[in-house]
């Protein structure tokens, strides 16, 4: 690793992953890892038995992995990359205090390798985010840069054999492409070459300090992309010292559509894209359904060509990008039409695109929704609960189970029954079923020929099997 990085020195030492087959942690481990370092972890997950192929994979491809009880850690020169949220009662944390070994957040060492690139573009935005990195990584593959890309989800493009889990690319580290966090606030570390703004919308913060983690990652951009669809992000687009800007429906942006050459399927969208700098056109053939990933793909295209590659080429680029794993992920469908989808939708503008997405075409929509956590539940619920209700039709079905609960203090008062009621009320059509086994009964019980069944859901691996092991049923 270079010297360059802010903090320690961190050439040649050892570092240790807390949690290491997180979404988050698994591609920075893969990367550091890819550099040259030895890199060992543990996970709760593992210890539990969840998703063992992920973890043989990890110890088949030179990772060291040990049990969640601290055993891991023996050296000082160790640098333990842990959660901000993890808690001091964790062995991992326990120990690395006894040895006194340094303990960086999985954003600090991130942000660390980004801000020491030559060039890098980082994705914000309340939703889109690996979406987006994946299409930038893969135009920038296409036209032969070589980037490193830290996603936060399996990039298809960019899977094998040797590595299913490829939610990272281990490339130049002079070009790093990486999504940026606003949730714990640690968007404001990054300093990118190309700052890309998708959207503000409510999650995790509340919009007021949404404004100022955005506008401040903004101004510290050498050059903002911002989404000129969404207001919340045009009015931040101030705050930008150089400004490339896209939309959809804005086509005073700089990047756009021409209106009338949208055409939509259910596995795809074309459009012809116009550069408003240039006045030039361009067909873009996006092999994805959505108004949404139209968007996501003008929004990697205004990237790239604040980079310098051609309008043309970026658009052409997009026709082989097989998109991300969860991310609107056909499982399968049935002899008698019914179709499998499992989709990462877990705040209410990511489940508003996919809902949408699934009612631009014909028939039933049955949703399996699982709360990915208590507290999500109570910040959002009452706004996921209007976009079940809106969202979908009265012959279409939400189906909810308990939340996601790993362990830990959380406050657990207030739970799923609660936005069944709220979407009840709004004359949303919601079953409550606490078990998530028993919503896979209910689920293969009422389908239907021409049904689409959604799995959605976060922070739960599980959630892939259990949409395969629903279509299974199913066939």
């Amino acid at each position: 690793m270079a010297d360059g990085i802010d903090g320690p020195d961190l050439t040649g030492r050892p570092f240790f992953f807390c949690g290491i087959g997180g979404s988050g942690m698994l591609p920075l481990a893969q990367i550091v890892h890819g550099i040259g370092h030895e890199v060992a972890g543990s996970d709760r997950s593992r210890d539990q038995g969840r998703t063992p192929e992920k973890f043989q994979w990890l110890e088949g491809s030179g990772f060291n992995l040990f049990p969640q009880d601290g055993s891991g850690l023996n050296s000082t020169d160790q640098i333990l990359v842990a959660s901000a949220a993890v808690e001091d009662t964790v062995p991992e944390v326990i120990r690395a205090k006894e040895l006194g070994c340094e303990r960086m957040s999985r954003a600090e060492l991130n942000s660390a390798l980004f801000n020491q690139a030559g060039y890098s573009i980082a994705i914000g935005g309340t939703s889109g985010k690996s979406t987006v990195t994946g299409m930038i990584a893969w135009i920038l593959a296409e036209a032969k840069f070589d980037p490193t890309v830290m996603n936060g989800a399996v990039m298809k493009n960019f899977a094998s054999d040797e590595n299913p889990f490829a939610s990272a690319r281990v490339g130049r580290p002079q070009i790093f492409v990486s999504e940026v966090d606003e949730s714990d606030g640690t968007i404001a570390l990054y300093r990118s070459t190309i700052g890309v703004l998708l959207n503000v919308s409510l999650d995790h913060k509340s919009m007021e300090e949404l404004r100022v983690l955005f506008g401040d990652y903004l101004a510290a951009s050498g050059c903002a992309v911002v989404n000129f669809d969404n207001d919340e992000a045009r009015f931040l687009a101030e705050r930008a010292s150089q400004l490339v800007s896209y939309g959809v429906r804005n086509t005073d942006a700089d990047i756009t559509v021409e209106p009338d050459s949208i055409d939509q399927s259910a596995f795809g969208i074309r459009a012809a894209v116009l550069d408003n700098r240039s006045r030039e056109v361009f067909p873009l053939i996006l092999p994805m359904p959505g108004m949404h990933n139209l968007s996501n793909a003008l929004a990697a295209i205004a990237a790239v060509s604040a980079a310098g590659i051609d309008v043309r080429n970026a658009a052409y680029a997009l026709r082989s990008f097989e998109g991300l794993a969860r991310r609107f992920d056909v499982v399968g469908s049935t002899e008698g039409g019914i179709t499998v989808i499992d989709d990462f939708g877990h705040n209410p503008e990511k489940c508003a695109a996919t809902l949408r997405t699934l009612k631009a075409t014909h028939g039933r929509v049955i949703v399996f929704f699982q709360p990915h956590g208590y507290g999500p539940l109570r910040q959002m619920g009452d706004e996921l609960a209007e976009t079940f209700a809106k969202d979908l039709d009265s012959d279409d079905i939400t189906i909810m189970c308990d939340p996601v609960y790993f362990g830990g203090t959380v406050d657990r008062s207030e739970g799923t029954e609660r936005i069944i009621d709220l979407i009840n009320a709004a004359g949303g059509n919601a079953e409550h079923i606490a078990e998530r086994e028993d919503c896979g009964d209910r689920i293969v019980e009422i389908a239907q020929p021409g049904d689409r069944i959604v799995i959605m859901g976060a922070r739960d691996d599980t959630l892939t099997t259990f949409a395969k092991g629903v279509f299974e049923r199913l066939e």
